[in-house]
């Protein structure tokens, strides 16, 4: 096993013939490539279970309650539609260790109910699996990116709400 691959930890693993769980320099354990995958390919389905708005409201703040306790991951909620969202908290879920970056080479879709991860350009043997987590601001500060890309805009938010959080940047700094 190579020093860029660990052991699986309990309830971990990964189903999908294009990637595996590993150590993420970013954050944690991340998703990587187990060989190259093409542009616009399906990598793999974010799974959990299907709950009402209401539900995810309660569970978010009790996972968010939880990670700030014990300094695990936060929430893996994920919008499916004005009703319904995927609690991706689940240990089938190999997707819920996707990192966010602000130059990601993986998009998240939903096609026929269903949450999937594609690539947006063709990504290398080995390298990890990012997609932006779409944040609004509404609490940006709790939530500092480490991506580290060239185009990193200190905070993990959706792309469309950058202009909004530079401007605020700006005006804290004075």
């Amino acid at each position: 096993m190579s020093k860029s691959k660990s052991a699986l930890l309990p309830g971990e693993r990964c189903d999908s013939e294009w990637c595996e769980v590993r150590n993420s320099g970013i954050h944690g354990r991340g998703i990587f490539a187990k060989k190259t995958i093409p542009a616009g390919t399906y990598i793999i389905e974010y799974v959990g279970e299907k709950i009402d708005k209401d539900e995810a409201n309660e569970r978010g703040w009790a996972q968010m309650d939880h990670s700030l306790e014990t300094g695990d991951a936060a929430v893996y909620i994920f919008t499916l539609d004005d009703e319904w969202d995927i609690d991706g908290n689940v240990p089938e879920n190999a997707a819920r260790l996707i990192n966010h970056s602000c130059d990601p080479n993986c998009e998240a879709f939903i096609e026929g109910g269903e949450i999937w991860i594609a690539a947006l350009r063709k990504i290398p043997k080995d390298a990890e699996l990012f997609f932006n987590y779409g944040f609004d601001l509404e609490n940006y500060a709790e939530h500092p990116c480490l991506c580290g890309s060239k185009k990193c805009v200190g905070y993990i938010a959706g792309e469309e709400y950058w202009p909004e959080l530079k401007r605020r940047l700006k005006k804290k700094k004075g």
